[in-house]
């Protein structure tokens, strides 16, 4: 696995702040903090490696439902965490630092594409007819990094490329802005369409949480 700059993490974490109208992050030790405010999630840290002072506020904090995030393999976090910190499903930090490779393939004329946008974050989804989102994904442009957020597909929808098509989009409007490195963080399931069009894992990305 590559080593992951404390610059990457942090213009992913704007990104992901971005995408959800939440503050920016503000540096905490050697890591990142993220006033997130949601019932089940109220905070995160962010650390772009597992060292002293993660293993410290692990130990510190005591706090239902704020989540502990870490470029490291949960083997090594349980080597140090204490049992109360419950695992997370395990997600990918994921990288493609140069055209994604899409086989040819247009958008049924069942769907539609709809492009919106709000806080630098450009939104395409794929509407049926009648009008109803059948696939959603993002892009947020954060200095020379395009990090892609949220990509989801209707269960109704899914096994007919939609999500291969809105990343064909939405990697246009990253190329549009000169940006052709790609940064997102994925779970087990989306990592196998990724690494279809050319992305690779750059780092694990585990996640911890004591649970209400």
């Amino acid at each position: 696995m590559n080593i992951v700059s404390s610059g990457m993490i942090e213009k992913w974490l704007t990104a992901w702040s971005l995408s959800r109208n939440l503050p920016p992050p503000v540096p905490f030790r050697s890591g990142f903090k993220v006033d997130v405010g949601w019932e089940n999630q109220k905070t995160r840290y962010v650390f772009p490696e597992l060292n002293e002072d993660f293993i410290q506020l692990s130990e510190n904090m005591d706090e239902h439902s704020v989540f502990l995030k870490v470029c490291a393999s949960p083997d090594e976090l349980k080597k140090v965490i204490s049992r109360k910190w419950v695992f997370q499903p395990q997600g990918y930090l994921m990288s493609c630092f140069h055209k994604m490779k899409f086989r040819d393939k247009k958008l049924s004329p069942d769907y539609g594409l709809c492009f919106d946008n709000y806080n630098s974050t450009h939104v395409i989804r794929i509407n049926t007819q009648r009008n109803e989102t059948a696939a959603i994904g993002r892009v947020v442009i954060v200095d020379d990094l395009a990090v892609y957020d949220r990509i989801l597909t209707d269960h109704q929808h899914q096994r007919k490329g939609l999500a291969t098509i809105l990343m064909k989009e939405l990697e246009r409007i990253a190329l549009s802005h000169g940006v052709f490195k790609n940064l997102l963080v994925a779970t087990e399931e989306g990592k196998l369409l990724y690494e279809s069009i050319g992305w690779e894992t750059y780092s694990l990305y585990t996640s911890l949480v004591i649970p209400a």
